[in-house]
């Protein structure tokens, strides 16, 4: 390798931590409510990172619809504060029951009987089980599900 190889591989590997710095940097705005990086728009970042948490909010409220009936009216308001500062990890099932426990620990549910509720709902059964992708594949796994199976005399039969 020559000399300029080396330097071109050196400047590669520099154009790399700059961009990963940058892209943290911006990723931490936008999820983690950390400071706007040079060069963006404090108001458009700021717009964007409501986006966000709208999207990851209606999310969350879909795939536990339980935890926004237990919370009812408080469910957004609540999930945008405890969002705000905590970046999502392992998926939106995982923050809904993140959320839930966070509600707890806080004791941010006054009402006993929502909270009883919540905290059955946080110690219940993990996340069922994922649907299948498209109306025809989950068609089909429905009609698997129902399908009596078949005892071996009636596939005897069937093969002949």
């Amino acid at each position: 390798m020559s000399d300029r190889d080396l330097a071109a591989g050196t400047d590669t590997e520099a154009a790399r931590q700059r961009l990963a710095r940058a892209q943290h940097a911006l990723l931490s705005a936008l999820v983690a409510d950390g400071p706007p990086p040079d060069g963006f728009d404090p108001q458009r970042l700021d717009v964007q990172r409501r986006a966000l948490l709208a999207k990851r909010a209606n999310v969350v409220g879909k795939v536990a619809p339980e935890l926004r009936e237990i919370l009812a009216d408080d469910f957004r308001r609540l999930f945008l504060a405890y969002a705000r500062t905590r970046p999502m990890r392992g998926g939106y099932r995982a923050d809904a029951l993140t959320f839930a426990q966070h509600l707890l620990d806080r004791d941010a549910v006054p009402d006993p009987e929502r909270k009883r509720r919540l905290a059955a709902w946080a110690d219940g059964p993990t996340a069922p089980a994922p649907r299948p992708a498209g109306p025809l594949r989950r068609l089909v796994a429905a009609l698997r599900a129902t399908r009596a199976p078949r005892r071996r005399a009636d596939r005897k039969a069937h093969d002949r």
